[in-house]
């Protein structure tokens, strides 16, 4: 049993990762939950070529993705420097995609303008999501067939 909530425990994962990997400047780090309760972290990978990089939470899907485990949950934090306050950003639409084959029901941090921290489920970030033209049996075959 947890002591803390998971968004909480997230959080503070993301927090101490930025904080070990970037002690100075800028920073980022995304922090994935899973259904069998493990917690999967990364940053953005640096390149100098913007076309080669990948969104800060794309590691931690694919370790998530590497040990076929179901994500329940995904935040991704940011900040300027080692004295500026941490921001969530929400998931850009590439990775809402990714994060779409776990279901609709994927919890995902949102920025609000606040320091609040606030989670929403994929199908309400997108209510209008293209597999919406699809029944769902049919996209659940399309995941079991992978």
């Amino acid at each position: 049993m947890r002591d803390y909530p998971v968004e909480k425990i997230m959080l503070q994962k993301a927090k101490e990762l930025i904080e070990r990997r970037y002690s100075t400047g800028w920073g980022a780090a995304a922090v994935i939950h899973t259904a069998k309760d493990n917690y999967f972290t990364s940053v953005a990978i640096e390149t100098s070529n913007a076309a080669a990089s990948l969104c800060i939470e794309v590691g931690a899907m694919c370790e998530a993705h590497k040990a076929q485990e179901k994500v329940t949950h995904c935040l991704c934090i940011v900040r300027e420097d080692e004295s500026s306050p941490f921001r969530v950003l929400s998931p850009c639409g590439i990775c809402q995609e990714r994060l779409r084959f776990w279901g609709e029901d994927v919890q995902v941090g949102v920025t609000t303008g606040t320091e609040e921290i606030l989670f929403v489920k994929l199908g309400e970030l997108q209510p209008y999501h293209w597999t919406n033209a699809y029944p769902e049996e049919d996209l659940e075959r399309f995941v079991e067939e992978k």
